[in-house]
């Protein structure tokens, strides 16, 4: 289905590897032109390669507010617009309450819900007075239903949520939409992370998945990339699971 994107620009975070890879890679195909961040320059330069056609890669630190305002301004300087924007940072480490210092929390808060909220406050006005933009962030699953011993995750990701939601309704005049997906378990670095690397864990974490198995990075990235597009115009506000069904809520 044709998206109605060609030459559009779209800045993606976390592009080097799993679900943001897979954003930029369906995104591109629709003729979007991308540019991708991460901290990695050798993973980016693959990423690039991968996406193919005019993909651009960016160096970034996109666990502080500071390096999400340097993206989001290379990006601009580079594309020349961004109309696109995909906030996506990997995870802060896993722990439960009595496991985790209090000291913990700010860099947590920084990763996962300050740069996005920087990275928006930094493109989304050029959004709005363009009048058209799209704002996808790739959150977790954990917003429905917190995941046991990743504490951090879970409270930094209800807060994005909770702002992205607020964003949505301010700017949603403006032909501004604001939605967020929920990624479930999907067969990306960092869910092997959480696996230790052991294969049959990776099994039995598939196993409790209703349709029996991880997602993929490119299911993920097409359902991201309809999001961004001219059909889906009248969603905003969402926040929409991509799970296999795990996710146990009604809503």
């Amino acid at each position: 289905m044709e998206l109605g994107l060609r030459g559009r620009k779209a800045l993606i975070g976390g592009g080097s590897s799993g679900l943001g890879l897979g954003t930029a890679k369906a995104l591109a195909a629709d003729g979007v032109q991308v540019a991708i961040g991460a901290r990695d320059s050798e993973r980016l330069a693959r990423a690039r390669d991968e996406i193919g056609g005019d993909a651009i890669a960016i160096q970034a630190d996109l666990s502080t507010v500071e390096g999400a305002l340097a993206f989001a301004r290379a990006g601009r300087e580079t594309l020349g617009q961004i109309d696109i924007l995909v906030p996506n940072a990997g995870g802060p480490p896993p722990g439960n309450f009595a496991s985790t210092a209090l000291d913990a929390y700010p860099a947590a808060l920084d990763l996962n819900l300050m740069a996005t909220i920087a990275l928006c406050k930094e493109l989304v006005p050029d959004m709005q007075a363009r009048g058209w933009g799209r704002v996808v962030a790739i959150t977790s699953i954990s917003v429905r239903e917190p995941i046991p011993h990743l504490i951090l995750s879970n409270t930094a990701r209800a807060g994005t949520t909770a702002f992205l939601k607020t964003l949505a309704r301010e700017v949603a005049g403006d032909g501004v939409t604001v939605n967020s997906v929920l990624p479930g378990l999907h067969a990306t670095p960092r869910v092997e992370g959480l696996a230790g690397g052991d294969a049959e864990r990776l099994r039995a974490m598939a196993s409790g998945i209703p349709v029996g198995r991880l997602g993929t990075a490119d299911e993920f990235g097409h359902v991201a990339a309809f999001l961004c597009s001219e059909h889906a115009a009248f969603v905003t506000g969402a926040a929409i699971p991509i799970d296999g069904g795990q996710n146990h809520h009604l809503l």
